[in-house]
């Protein structure tokens, strides 16, 4: 329902939201290993984009695929997200997780915080679950396919036009999957946006901003 803001069942979900945060941490740790072996190829810096896309694809992809079948409102994911931003906010801080936190940037941050934010915006004013995951999927799956295949090129982080070349059928079939024509346009501008950056909003933010103002006009 729009404006539903409190989950049907609290204690459920938030006991939902406890496992898949587990996973998450899972996810994370499991990118300790697969950064040792595209170490054995690449340079430091194209192993942890490589290791940080794949975070986001089986940890915020895989996450924001559930979350319309798994929670009755917004409020879970959205502190899901947010706690994640403050988990790996302190990391940074304390001890970096360097196989996929780097000094260059804190984006693995904004990323979190803008999955939870867009969920929670988009839920809260269409009461729509699968719309309200559109832009969490697109910076996932199609955000993450620009820095698979920019760093096979390049072996560095640029924003090189052939990743969003590779990301646009990727992000518009999820468009057109999760919210129809409003949705495929969605993705179209995601991927055209992806390329930019406007500091302090990154790439991440800039795609879920774009797609949220699209679909909420729809």
């Amino acid at each position: 329902m729009k404006g539903q803001i409190l989950p049907e069942d609290p204690v459920g979900e938030a006991l939902t939201a406890v496992i898949l945060g587990i996973y998450v941490l899972i996810v994370v740790a499991g990118g300790l290993p697969l950064y040792r072996l595209l170490r054995r190829r690449y340079p430091h810096n194209a192993a942890v984009y490589f290791v940080r896309k794949y975070i986001h694809i089986a940890a915020g992809g895989v996450v924001a695929l559930l979350v319309p079948s798994l929670f009755t409102s917004p409020l879970l994911p959205a502190l899901m997200g947010l706690g994640f931003a403050a988990f790996l906010s302190a990391t940074r801080r304390l001890k970096p997780l360097y196989w996929f936190q780097t000094g260059e940037n804190a984006y693995e941050v904004n990323f979190t915080i803008a999955w939870g934010l867009g969920i929670l915006a988009l839920w809260t004013v269409t009461g729509d679950p699968r719309t309200a995951v559109l832009p969490a999927l697109l910076i996932a799956f199609g955000d993450g396919v620009t820095g698979i295949v920019r760093n096979l090129l390049f072996q560095r982080r640029t924003k090189h036009w052939a990743g969003n070349l590779a990301m646009l059928p990727v992000a518009t079939l999820l468009g057109w999957a999760y919210a129809g024509l409003p949705g495929l346009l969605a993705g179209l501008v995601a991927s055209i946006v992806e390329r930019f950056e406007a500091p302090p909003l990154d790439d991440n933010a800039l795609i879920v901003i774009a797609s949220t103002i699209i679909l909420l006009l729809a």
